[in-house]
């Protein structure tokens, strides 16, 4: 064989061997995408009757709770697939989450208050200030399993306040104790905090700063402070949420689904300017529920939701 015939053979048998492995790799990547989705779901609209949809959370009979926030109002999808007003005059409530006892908690920033909302839609306000300075706006908050809350304070001018600055120069992170008898500064380097979820073991907490377009872990100490801060991945993220298995879903340019290690695992396209949040929810937790822009949307998942 003479020496450029072995080079032609030598160079196919390589191209044969590079699309053998892009292929390999494009099947993995499509199987690890599977792994979350359940197959053959179909992103499906339920409803874009909204003006800015945002805060999902889920109660413990898989009810899915969410906020129109430019029309004051937080909204209700039932596990039998009806919709609803549960609230109206609801303090601009923007994210949302259930406490153990049943209550909805909302960061209603039409005051820069955190409020907890009882079953009979009596409100109770738990906190609106830090060291006598007005909060910026919280945000997005996360139930740890004693019953303490974790909330971002990112400063959003809205055209609804009164007021155009901030009392509070940096946007935070707080932890309101499980007794809400004292409240902790818990992260203050970050540009600007906003989604926020921990494991269900009370372990780690993950936060968003969508400012720096990163997301942190940081784990959490006994007494609710956070310790070790690590970059979780080089995204930031608006809401978020987690699995059973805790992979962490980011929304934005819809939905990004990594891993515990922070390797990207899936990515779910939302036909809309931008995705707020997303929660699991349903009968049996598996079905994720995504607020994008003045629409609603849900996906049959392989996975069910973190439950606490």
């Amino acid at each position: 064989m003479t020496q450029f015939k072995l080079k032609i053979k030598q160079y196919f048998l390589l191209l044969i061997t590079l699309t053998f492995t892009n292929f390999i790799y494009a099947q993995t990547a499509k199987e690890k995408s599977h792994t979350v989705i359940a197959k053959g779901a179909v992103l499906t609209k339920l409803s874009d009757q909204f003006s800015f949809t945002e805060g999902p959370a889920s109660d413990k009979k898989g009810n899915i709770y969410f906020t129109d926030q430019p029309n004051n109002r937080i909204m209700k999808w039932s596990v039998n697939g009806e919709l609803s007003v549960f609230m109206e005059n609801a303090g601009r409530a923007n994210g949302l989450y259930f406490d153990h006892a049943g209550n909805l908690l909302a960061c209603a920033d039409e005051k820069n208050e955190l409020w907890k909302i009882d079953k009979n839609k009596n409100y109770t306000v738990l906190i609106n200030n830090f060291e006598g300075k007005r909060l910026n706006g919280p945000n997005d908050l996360w139930v740890d399993p004693k019953g303490g809350i974790y909330f971002t304070d990112p400063f959003y001018k809205r055209d609804y306040w009164k007021h155009t600055s901030k009392e509070i120069e940096k946007e935070c992170v707080y932890y309101l104790s499980p007794d809400k008898s004292k409240v902790l500064n818990v992260a203050n380097d970050l540009v600007k905090p906003n989604g926020i979820i921990g494991t269900s073991d009370g372990k780690i907490l993950y936060v968003a700063d969508i400012g720096a377009n990163k997301t942190y872990s940081y784990t959490i100490e006994s007494n609710g402070s956070l310790g070790k801060k690590t970059l979780f991945t080089e995204s930031g993220s608006d809401g978020m949420t987690i699995d059973e298995f805790g992979n962490i879903y980011l929304c934005g340019n819809g939905v990004t689904v990594f891993n515990p290690k922070g390797e990207k695992i899936a990515h779910i396209d939302v036909p809309e300017p931008w995705t707020a949040n997303v929660c699991f929810g349903g009968k049996k937790f598996k079905t994720l529920f995504i607020t994008a822009s003045k629409s609603v949307y849900t996906l049959e998942m392989n996975v069910r939701g973190m439950k606490f």
